[in-house]
């Protein structure tokens, strides 16, 4: 019934897979936590769309992939090296808006602008396991908020662990969420603003 195998991938996968095996980068979403990612952007087919963590892009094909015409995402990276591989794929799209710089400043900045997001997927320090008020705040009422990597690694360092734990922690304490964890892929939380 639960079919991991054909996930129905976007064209563009298998090349920027390759391409992220050359630059030795290990840090992508995988195929899992895309599909799902393109299930929820699916569900603000006009919405304003934010990435925390490029990366070499794979979870950004994904979320364009379930995006409507007229919905927008910004993605956001510290890096330059892997986020190249994205823009080289996937800049042509006028969906996507390709900011490098530092998160923390970045949600600081759209914080204060008074923006709001109607999907926020945070896969990068920022907005993850810092600053979550920060794009908690930006996260429009009806809003999705996903995080990903949550489950246990015996090679995860025990100040990684308490990051973790911390995050889940703060997260099933703040009343303006309703969250699911999920034991699924690299493990996740998905949440929806109530207030």
């Amino acid at each position: 019934m639960l079919d991991i195998v054909e996930l129905n991938p976007p064209a563009v996968l298998k090349d920027m897979e390759e391409a992220t095996r050359a630059i030795d980068f290990t840090m992508g979403s995988d195929a899992q936590t895309g599909s799902l990612l393109r299930t929820l952007a699916a569900s603000k087919p006009i919405g304003t769309l934010l990435e925390l963590g490029t990366g070499t892009g794979l979870g950004t094909a994904w979320i364009l992939d379930g995006m409507g015409p007229q919905a927008q995402l910004i993605t956001v990276d510290r890096g330059e090296t892997a986020p190249a591989v994205a823009r080289g794929f996937l800049s042509s799209d006028p969906r996507v808006t390709f900011y490098t710089g530092d998160g923390a400043e970045f949600l600081k900045t759209m914080r204060e602008q008074g923006r709001l997001f109607d999907f926020i997927f945070a896969d990068m320090h920022p907005g993850k396991f810092a600053q979550i008020d920060d794009a908690l705040a930006l996260l429009a009422p009806g809003g999705i908020y996903v995080i990903d990597d949550l489950l246990l690694l015996t090679s995860w360092k025990e100040e990684h662990a308490l990051l973790v734990h911390r995050l889940i922690s703060t997260l099933e304490q703040r009343t303006d969420l309703r969250i699911t964890k999920l034991n699924w892929s690299t493990g996740l939380i998905v949440a929806t603003k109530i207030a």
